[in-house]
């Protein structure tokens, strides 16, 4: 299951215009839901061979081989503060390029099941609470309403700090050459 994921919307996050919409993939991590902004998502891969990285913080779930490239994963469920999730049949890895400083990076993270593609108007977007969430608040870009339910709408650059992920790499490429 290699679900490449395209965008024709130019909305990435929270827009200014009212009437504008803007296109997030949901899936869930137990019982709740969250949300990526679709242009951040470069595909949707079956769960498959991680290699385990010593050594590494318990959120790296591992790295994985992506057309020659050597590509780290994150157990979001961990990276939130709680224990990484258990592997079933739905469980996906999120391909997730983020940017930073170097330039753009691929991402990849467990979630527990994959919803859907939908679109959420900027007017149905509330800024993230200050408190209550059962993650860190600069993780939240935002709460969408949706069906008169909230969808935590993810900051992947904050979640995914590829600081902290570039250490992962470069781990796994050093003792390869070792």
């Amino acid at each position: 299951m290699n679900l490449p994921v395209t965008a024709n919307s130019s909305a990435n996050g929270i827009e200014n215009e009212e009437d504008e919409e803007g296109q997030y993939l949901t899936f869930f991590l137990g019982k709740e839901m969250f949300a990526i902004g679709i242009l951040n998502i470069k595909e949707i891969l079956e769960h498959g061979q991680l290699t385990t990285v010593p050594m590494m913080p318990d959120f790296i779930s591992g790295v994985i081989n992506l057309r020659g490239a050597v590509v780290p994963v994150v157990g979001l469920a961990a990276r939130f503060g709680g224990k990484q999730s258990e592997i079933t049949k739905r469980t996906c890895i999120v391909i997730i390029e983020v940017t930073n400083d170097e330039g753009k990076q691929d991402i990849g993270v467990v979630v527990d099941a994959v919803s859907e593609v939908m679109e959420i108007p900027a007017s149905e977007i509330e800024p993230a609470p200050g408190f209550g969430a059962k993650i860190r608040a600069d993780f939240i870009q935002g709460m969408g309403k949706v069906n008169d339910k909230f969808v935590i709408i993810l900051n992947v650059d904050k979640v995914l700090s590829t600081d902290e992920l570039s250490i992962v790499s470069e781990a796994f490429i050093q003792g390869k050459s070792e």
